[in-house]
């Protein structure tokens, strides 16, 4: 929070910011409020600053009683009964067990989310995800609490060690899957997290999609599905001439729109199964330096990169502190990927910004 006040002055127009966990819901909501009126003070003919993004990340997954479906909790039991139940091993350390903060409910959740979501119709749902990878940090000790960064946002790890605990799979996917359906309702892109767990997420994805699969179409007959397209569309402006025009593809359904996989470092095989042409959701992949390049596994991220289709690739810079280490870090991933697609860097930065607003706004 300490790092708001420099976004004015950024290069970036527009900053997406995401929410994960209980602490920043309301500081995203009042961040995105705080600047747009702003921004409207001053008359500026610019985009909104700040696009708020509101989700619970698999971080925080065991935060929530899934009190829907067929295997809900109920809100009736103990807190140290539900973290025993979603968490693996089953924790047995009353301190650890204390030190959690009082779980909410799923309906809770879903909730609130989509009266921030609604307050803000551009926003998006985010971050979501699934993490086989992450462990929760151990309880604070008193020595850690009283030296933490008191600019630091409560709720995040801070440098404190691990704990052997890890949030069931099976959580995690529970809570990714209703708020994908929420984004569904709304009609919102979705920003996805996935760590050692892409196969799993498509699998949630797949099941959102089911019965929904677009029709893949041979050349004969999309060549005469464009000939019927431009017969409707004469036929819908004449109706809309005469202020009966038909609204279209309103019904809510079960998955979003289009969906980011944000700093992707899935294996490039992946790719076909994500960006099968019968999924009936639009799937980006986004790219950081923070996350994706310099590590072992930069050969595979520019593997993915040199294979994604053009409209597909999005860049983020994956970072907690706005200002001038943000601009830098975009400004070093776009030069990156540019420079791996052998785009000149104007044509190749308004291409990512292209297709940032088209998963954004469709």
């Amino acid at each position: 929070m300490s790092s708001i006040a420099d976004i004015p002055q950024m290069k970036a127009t527009t900053l997406t910011v995401m929410a994960t966990r209980a602490e920043d819901q309301d500081l995203v909501f009042n961040i995105a409020q705080s600047t747009a009126e702003d921004q409207s003070n001053m008359q500026s003919t610019k985009e909104d600053r700040v696009l708020p993004c509101f989700g619970w990340h698999p971080w925080f997954s065991h935060h929530i009683i899934d009190d829907q479906g067929a295997s809900s909790e109920t809100a009736a039991g103990s807190k140290k009964d539900h973290y025993r139940k979603v968490l693996t091993p089953a924790p047995d350390d009353e301190e650890f067990l204390s030190s959690l903060p009082d779980p909410r409910t799923l309906s809770q959740l879903l909730s609130e989310t989509r009266t921030r979501l609604q307050k803000f119709p551009s926003a998006l749902v985010g971050e979501v995800g699934l993490d086989r990878a992450f462990r929760l940090p151990q309880a604070w000790t008193q020595d850690e609490a009283e030296s933490r960064d008191a600019q630091m946002t409560p709720g995040s790890r801070e440098g404190r060690k691990l704990s052997p605990y890890r949030v069931q799979i099976d959580h995690q996917k529970a809570i990714l899957k209703a708020q994908l359906r929420l984004a569904g309702e709304l009609g919102r892109p979705v920003s996805v997290h996935s760590v050692q767990a892409h196969g799993a997420v498509f699998d949630v994805f797949k099941e959102l999609w089911a019965g929904h699969e677009r029709k893949i179409l041979s050349r004969r007959q999309r060549q005469r599905r464009l000939s019927i397209e431009d017969a409707h569309a004469e036929s819908d402006a004449e109706d809309e001439a005469v202020g009966n025009s038909a609204k279209r593809n309103d019904t809510p359904l079960p998955y979003p729109p289009r969906i980011c996989m944000h700093s992707y470092s899935g294996p490039v095989e992946q790719l076909k199964q994500f960006l099968n042409p019968s999924n009936p959701s639009d799937v980006y992949f986004s790219f950081s330096s923070v996350i994706n390049f310099g590590t072992s596994s930069s050969r595979k991220v520019i593997e993915v990169i040199k294979a994604l289709p053009e409209d597909r690739l999005l860049i983020e810079s994956d970072l907690h502190t706005a200002g001038q280490q943000m601009d830098d870090l975009l400004e070093e991933v776009a030069r990156q990927v540019c420079d791996l697609r052998g785009w000149p860097l104007r044509q190749g930065v308004q291409r990512l910004g292209d297709n940032w607003r088209r998963f954004v706004f469709g």
